[in-house]
C-alpha cells in the first residue's frame, strides 16, 4: 500500500510542477516526490528534515497548525518563516476522509505557484489544484482503510495480551490469521513488542500509528506503572517483525520514532504535571521505551510483553539506561520489576523522604561503585571526606552497617526499588 501513496504523490508533483510531501496527521513522513531542481534553494531545512528523519519537529508543527491546517476543508497557503527553517512558502492540501483529517499534501513553491488559484470563497480552483485534490481524497480513502485494518489488528493484539493462559491459544490464532490476511505475515516470522509510557490514547480521529517499517500492530493499553499508587498508566503496545529472534535494532528503530510522536509527548507532559515522587531523583526524559525478547510463537507475546513493560519501567527509573532499553539490559530491575509494588523497609523509609535526597543519591552511588569510596567520590564530584560523612549519616539515619554484606544488599534494592 505504500507504494500505492508514492504514486498518487508524483501524480499531485506532476501536476503542479512542484516537489509534494504526504504526512500523517502526526506529521510522520509516508512518501515524497521527487526533488527535480536544480535550484538547493528550493529545498528548505524543513523538508530536508522531514525526509531524513521521517518526522517534522515539535516546533514546526505547531507553526503548521497555527493556520489551522487540521480543520481546513480546503487547499490553504502557508507563508515562509526563516525563524523556523520555513524558508519556501507550502501550498497544504487536507487529506480528508469522510470528514475526518488523515494526512496532508505538502508542496513546495518556489514562486511558480504564487498566483495559482486555491479556490473558496465562491471562487473555483485552478483546474490542477482541483485534479490535486481529486487524488488527495483517493489518499484520505487509503489511509482510512489502513486504519481501520490498523484498528482491527490492535484490537486482536489487545484481546491476546490481555487473555488468560486457557484463552491465548485462540487468541494468538485470530491475530495470526488477520496478519496474514491483511499484511502477508508469515508464520513463525520473529516478533517483539515495544511499550510505549506514557501514550495519549484519547486521539481517535487520527490513524492509529505512523507507518513504520517493521510495525504490524499496535493498541494502547493502561498498564501498572509500578509507582507506589499503583496508578495505570496509559501504554502503548507495539507488535514489531524482526529479522531474527535475536536481532532487536527494527524495534529500536520503531521505538524511537514512536518516541517522537505528539501522542508520546503530550502525554509525558500531562504525567509530569499530575505525578508527585520521592528521591531517588526521577529520569527527566520524555518518555520511555521497553522492548520484550524476540519470540516466533504468538502465543509466547503476553509475557514478551510483561518484558517490555518491565523494561520501560526500569527505563522510566534509571535515567543512565536511556529512553529505549530492552528487557535483558536492565540488570537487576528484571528481579525488581517482577515484586509487587510495597511500602518500603521501615529502615530504609526515612531515607526517601525529600530532604534526604541528597544522602539517598549518595548511598546509591556508593553501592553501584561496589563500596569503592574513589570512585563513588569521584562520581558524585565530592571530596572523600564529604562522601564518608554523608555515609555516616546514612547509617545513623536508617541504623544499618554499610561495612555489612546484608545491610548493604538490603540498601541497595531498596533504593532501586524506590525509583520504580
Amino acid at each position: 500500500m505504500r507504494g500505492d501513496y508514492q504514486q498518487l504523490v508524483d501524480e499531485i508533483s506532476a501536476a503542479l510542477g512542484a516537489p509534494a510531501t504526504l504526512e500523517d496527521r502526526d506529521f510522520g513522513l509516508i512518501a515524497f516526490g521527487a526533488h527535480e531542481s536544480e535550484d538547493d534553494e528550493v529545498m528548505d531545512p524543513v523538508r530536508t528534515r522531514s525526509i531524513l528523519q521521517r518526522r517534522s519537529s515539535a516546533a514546526v508543527r505547531a507553526w503548521f497548525e497555527a493556520f489551522g491546517i487540521a480543520r481546513a476543508r480546503t487547499p490553504l497557503r502557508i507563508p515562509p518563516d526563516p525563524a523556523a527553517g520555513v524558508f519556501k512558502g507550502r501550498i497544504c492540501l487536507p487529506v480528508r476522509h469522510r470528514g475526518i483529517v488523515h494526512g496532508y499534501v505538502w508542496l513546495l513553491d518556489d514562486g511558480h505557484l504564487t498566483d495559482l488559484a486555491l479556490g473558496g470563497h465562491g471562487t473555483p480552483p485552478d483546474p490542477r489544484i482541483a485534479q490535486a485534490m481529486e487524488t488527495a481524497a483517493r489518499i484520505g480513502a487509503l489511509l482510512a482503510d489502513e486504519a481501520r485494518a490498523g484498528s482491527e489488528l490492535g484490537d486482536l493484539l489487545r484481546e491476546l495480551l490481555l487473555a488468560p493462559a486457557d484463552g491465548r491459544p485462540a487468541a494468538a490464532a485470530a491475530l495470526g490469521e488477520a496478519l496474514r490476511d491483511t499484511l502477508r505475515f508469515t508464520p513463525g516470522a520473529p516478533l517483539t513488542l515495544i511499550a510505549v509510557a506514557p501514550w495519549d490514547p484519547t486521539d481517535t480521529g487520527a490513524a492509529p500509528l505512523p507507518g513504520l517499517p517493521g510495525l504490524l500492530a499496535a493498541c494502547p493499553l493502561r498498564a501498572t506503572a509500578g509507582h507506589r499508587s499503583a496508578t495505570p498508566l496509559p501504554t502503548l503496545a507495539a507488535l514489531v517483525r524482526l529479522r531474527s529472534p535475536g536481532a532487536l535494532t527494527p524495534a529500536h528503530t520503531v521505538a524511537e520514532q514512536l518516541l517522537r510522536s505528539p501522542r508520546a509527548g503530550a502525554a509525558a507532559a500531562a504525567d509530569r504535571r499530575g505525578t508527585k515522587r520521592t528521591a531517588p531523583p526521577p529520569s527527566r526524559l520524555p518518555g520511555t521505551a521497553g522492548i520484550g525478547l524476540g519470540t516466533q510463537e504468538l502465543t509466547e507475546l503476553p509475557v514478551t510483553w510483561r518484558e517490555a513493560l518491565d523494561a520501560a519501567r526500569a527505563a522510566r527509573a534509571e535515567p543512565r539506561l536511556g529512553p529505549i532499553t530492552q528487557w535483558d539490559a536492565i540488570g537487576s530491575y528484571r528481579m525488581l520489576t517482577a515484586l509487587p509494588v510495597t511500602e518500603p523497609d521501615p529502615a530504609i523509609g526515612p531515607l526517601l523522604t525529600p530532604a534526604h535526597a541528597e544522602l539517598a543519591r549518595t548511598a546509591e552511588v556508593f553501592l553501584d561503585c561496589a563500596g569503592q569510596a574513589g570512585r563513588a567520590a569521584q562520581a558524585l564530584g565530592i571530596h572523600r571526606q564529604t562522601l564518608y560523612y554523608r555515609l555516616g549519616r546514612v547509617e545513623k539515619l536508617t541504623g544499618l552497617d554499610l561495612a555489612d554484606g546484608e545491610h548493604r544488599l538490603l540498601l541497595h534494592m531498596a533504593l532501586k526499588a524506590a525509583r520504580l
